[in-house]
């Protein structure tokens, strides 16, 4: 069949089903996005390309639906990295086109040239070049082929001077692998360490989600064992909030009845989960992942498999499966020995946490530190970030989707936040990018519109991504809420300064003359600025009937200063100085 490569190019999308592509317009992709409309495809067009990319990854993980992410070659290819990192592990399966500068003079420097392959070898799973105009649309197959096999984002780089070609050619196949359900004996050795387990725990991280049922799976068989159920690090929406098994999350500002719960393990079920670390560090002071703990971990992926704790079985698989697997061959009496005494003290431990959550209002100081006591005498009437959480929970829809960012505001609400459904809980993963909590939501509602979402970033983080307030308000854009955290600073390295670095704030404090509210005012959206509970509930629940009426609101929450624990008390220390400083050994440069 003749067709030019930009046609073929375009129909092998459509056979994936993309609709939607992310990115900034340039000529190197223009014979392509000329035929986007024509093609159902719709591009959305943003105001910074590394935006876009959390755009594709907002909608994909909201919707389990690939999305694309493509922009001018060279300068615009780069400020794709951090968000095609951020998607690898998100474990979101993305497609990155890279359109490159022309065969004819590439090598010679020539305008916008970049090593586009290297750069990315990283960031994805699989990336291939077009070789030859007559194999776009074989290359371009593949590519997305490997995206959805290993969940991860996959780049095809294409020289600009392969399209407006006339070709002729077949579109290829599409070949689908069935998810491996783990070997046998695997499954076997679990079911025996779960059958004769006096206190089992289940560990869902973010594969539970991505599965096909699995969420459904691994409560079915936290029911069968009367086992409760933790979920990863910023993976709140791996089971389902208001199960009387549910656990809460791990790590960082988590729930404390959870770490209770599994460091009282004798079996851990990791299930799909790569144990990363930061849902395995000790919270509130406890060391809580159980050493003597036999652990079976699950990840569809085998180079993840004992990669940061020690395993007693390994099963590569997908957790849906692997699960029922399990659950078919448990032994008759699995779970009966302490049933109803693990059940009481699940509901012992959940209870005494929530009342815990509840009367936290005010951060800690560490011994011989003083800044949060400082903060609140400071600003006694301003409201605190878990005063703020608070009211935020009084008026956040049990169905909604949120995105959290980078920064210790948005990690003090770690606790808050659970949900009856996967898909729900859009955080920027282990790669930590700021920024990433306003595009994100954006590309969920894209992908949902129907539902309502909220976003929230601390102010550091959201001044990366605040010229997306340009682009959002525009055409068809469907509307959002977004909460910003304003407290004048970057919070995670003040705290990092006041324990480790004697109240140097270098590069933490923010600009107090900056107003987002007025900012979303002048980008014809709608700017509030709430400085009680009270006005923070009424502006949310505002906020989300305005949605519903195509109304983007940014809600700017003025708090004190208070900081939350350090992100990482297992990379910092005390520094000494030995040499000494002194700047009157700055010399003049020479020019």
């Amino acid at each position: 069949m003749k067709m030019t490569t930009e046609e073929a190019f375009v129909k092998t999308l459509q056979m994936h089903g993309i609709q939607h592509a992310f990115g900034i317009i340039g000529s190197a992709m223009m014979p392509i996005s000329d035929i986007f409309p024509a093609a159902g495809i719709k591009f959305w067009d943003v105001a910074h390309e590394g935006s876009g990319g959390f755009m594709a990854d907002g909608y994909t993980r909201a919707t389990g639906k690939m999305s694309m992410m493509i922009a001018q070659n060279g300068p615009g290819i780069t400020n794709f990295v951090t968000a095609v990192k951020t998607a690898y592990w998100n474990h979101t399966p993305l497609l990155l086109v890279t359109p490159q500068a022309a065969n004819k003079t590439i090598g010679q420097g020539g305008f916008q040239e970049m090593e586009q392959m290297r750069m990315f070898a990283d960031c994805v799973c699989y990336q291939e070049e077009v070789r030859d105009p007559s194999r776009v649309a074989e290359v371009l197959n593949r590519v997305i082929m490997n995206a959805k096999r290993a969940s991860a984002p996959a780049q095809l780089n294409i020289p600009r001077d392969m399209f407006t070609q006339v070709v002729d050619i077949e579109l290829p196949a599409i070949v689908e692998f069935e998810r491996p359900s783990g070997g046998e004996d695997a499954v076997a050795a679990a079911a025996e360490l779960l059958s004769n387990a006096k206190n089992p725990v289940i560990l869902n991280g973010a594969g539970v989600v991505l599965s096909a049922g699995g969420i459904e799976a691994s409560k079915d068989l936290a029911e069968r064992l009367t086992a409760p159920v933790c979920v990863g690090y910023q993976h709140n929406d791996a089971f389902p909030g208001n199960h009387p098994l549910f656990a809460g999350p791990l790590g960082y500002n988590g729930s404390k009845a959870g770490m209770e719960l599994i460091k009282e393990a004798d079996v851990v079920l990791a299930l799909g989960t790569r144990l990363n670390p930061f849902s395995t560090l000790p919270g509130y002071g406890m060391e809580y992942w159980p050493a003597d703990a036999k652990i079976i971990q699950v990840d569809i992926n085998p180079d993840r498999i004992g990669l940061t704790k020690k395993v007693s079985v390994g099963i590569v698989g997908d957790a849906a499966k692997v699960a029922k697997g399990i659950l078919a061959r448990l032994s008759d009496t699995a779970g009966d020995e302490g049933r109803e005494a693990r059940k009481d003290n699940i509901a012992q431990k959940k209870s005494a946490w929530a009342q815990q959550l509840s009367s936290m209002t005010h951060e800690d100081d560490d011994p011989g530190t003083t800044w949060n006591e400082r903060a609140r005498d400071a600003k006694p009437d301003w409201m605190s970030p878990r005063m703020a959480w608070r009211a935020i929970q009084q008026a956040l829809p049990r169905e909604a989707i949120i995105s959290s960012d980078i920064g210790n505001n948005c990690a003090i609400g770690n606790a808050y936040p659970d949900f009856d459904e996967g898909r729900k809980y859009l955080a920027p993963g282990l790669f930590g990018p700021c920024g990433y909590g306003l595009p994100a939501i954006a590309g969920a509602k894209i992908g949902q519109p129907d539902t309502p979402v909220v976003g929230f970033s601390g102010d550091g983080a959201f001044g990366i991504a605040v010229n997306e307030l340009t682009a959002i308000g525009r055409g068809d854009w469907p509307a959002i809420t977004h909460i910003v955290f304003r407290n004048y600073q970057w919070g995670a390295e003040k705290r990092n300064s006041t324990l480790w670095f004697d109240d140097n704030f270098v590069g933490t404090e923010l600009d107090e003359q900056v107003s987002y509210a007025g900012i979303a005012n002048a980008c014809g959206l709608k700017g509030v600025v709430a400085r009680t509970q009270d006005e923070l509930t009424a502006a949310l629940n505002q906020a989300i009937e305005d949605q519903k009426n195509g109304i983007t609101t940014l809600i700017e929450a003025m708090i004190n200063q208070e900081l939350g624990e350090p992100f990482r008390r297992d990379a910092m220390k005390k520094p000494v100085r030995v040499a000494g400083i002194d700047a009157a050994d700055m010399r003049e440069q020479q020019v």
